[in-house]
């Protein structure tokens, strides 16, 4: 996972996601599973950033937020 803020400004983002997209994370999670088979962290980021017209930012903290719940759930 490619992350360049801290897990604080990752938090900050994430909370901000609903209201700067229409859209909360759990729609975006599932745009993710919906969308095309990318494989590489910037290659998604960019592919929501196109797709959906959203910011860097908001689009990396979804992506990095979607890669650690799908880690969290294979581990247990």
């Amino acid at each position: 996972m490619s992350l360049n803020h801290s897990e604080a400004t990752h938090q900050q983002l994430l909370q901000r996601v609903p209201q700067a997209t229409g859209r909360g994370l759990p729609e975006w999670f599932q745009a993710l599973d919906d969308g095309p088979s990318l494989l590489r962290f910037e290659e998604r980021v960019n592919w929501l950033r196109d797709e959906y017209d959203i910011a860097q930012g908001h689009a990396t903290a979804i992506v990095h937020e979607f890669d650690k719940r799908r880690a969290a759930r294979k581990t247990s």
